[in-house]
């Protein structure tokens, strides 16, 4: 009894093996799907990486050959202060924008929640923004908004404000005008939180009705523990994004650094040390400080993130 009932497990165990076994040829075939992508990986982002990386230790003009220099560029940019200037309106740039942006999408995606009629097509609506606001045609259409004679103060002047101010041409509200277009690019987060709420059972909300909690309640002690996942995932990835905004802040600001360079952001300037200076080695220093800068403030959110995140298996 013994042979003839280990004698089938053994046939199903030897045919469960054979079919693991891998078939000549399959490795070749993997690297020829994988070829393209490894060549476009070493030529097209290692390769550049390590060229940035050596002429950050150069002094280099696009003209003449690199001459080493050592940490000469990085010495310089710590006290050049047009790189403190722009790093301080990157940081409050980011500190103010991502936030309120964050907030905005969140509000729209409860709203969305609720459900509303049509709400597929609302989203789609709502998404536009995130795909056209950093385009030229937005970033001009923005100049004109806030200019002296624009929308802006032309509804000022339907609620009786008379305003004449040119809010992009003034140093002390030009910041702000970038950071509004940067909370109306809400589409892309508000669509990740919507998702994110369709997958919080509502058996919870009703049981938390009928223990009597209110919807503020439900909101803070539901809501928000379940979406702090998604939170974070947004919060880490609009933080990213803010830090390198480029096309709409050079726009925008006429000549890049707007009014006493308040709209100068990171990425202005370094384009500016790169292509108006031809200080290609000074712009590759640049470049990696702000890689560096955008590794720590994720590596702390990770970190800071393990005290307010909650999963659900928690």
């Amino acid at each position: 009894m013994t042979a003839l009932s280990t004698e089938p497990v053994t046939a199903t165990l030897k045919t469960g093996s054979a079919r693991k076994v891998r078939r000549p040829g399959d490795g070749r075939w993997a690297a020829v799907f994988l070829g393209p992508w490894a060549i476009g990986l070493v030529l097209l982002t290692i390769g550049p990486m390590m060229a940035s990386l050596y002429l950050a230790f150069t002094d280099y003009d696009l003209l003449t050959t690199p001459t080493w220099t050592g940490f000469d560029n990085f010495t310089r940019m710590f006290t050049d202060p047009l790189w403190q200037k722009a790093m301080t309106v990157t940081i409050m740039y980011v500190a103010v924008s991502v936030p309120f942006q964050l907030a905005f999408a969140l509000m729209l995606a409860l709203a969305l929640n609720k459900g509303v009629w049509g709400v597929g097509f609302f989203r789609s609506v709502y998404y536009i923004p995130s795909l056209v606001g950093t385009s030229v045609a937005i970033a001009i259409l923005w100049r004109q908004v806030f200019g002296s004679a624009g929308l802006f103060n032309q509804g000022l002047g339907l609620l009786g404000i008379e305003s004449t101010t040119s809010w992009i041409g003034d140093s002390s509200t030009a910041l702000w005008t970038l950071i509004l277009l940067r909370v109306w690019e809400f589409g892309a987060p508000m669509v990740i939180f919507l998702a994110g709420l369709r997958q919080i059972p509502t058996e919870l909300y009703e049981s938390a009705s009928l223990d009597g909690a209110g919807p503020w309640r439900q909101f803070w002690k539901i809501t928000m523990p379940l979406l702090t996942p998604v939170l974070f995932f947004n919060l880490v990835l609009q933080i990213i994004n803010a830090f390198q905004v480029f096309g709409s802040a050079y726009i925008i600001g006429g000549n890049g650094g707007g009014p006493a360079n308040s709209l100068l952001l990171y990425s202005v300037y370094l384009y500016q040390a790169a292509f108006a200076n031809f200080e290609m080695g000074y712009a590759a220093a640049m470049a990696w400080v702000l890689l560096i800068l955008i590794g720590v403030v994720t590596a702390l959110n990770f970190w800071v993130g393990r005290f307010w995140i909650t999963y659900s298996d928690d």
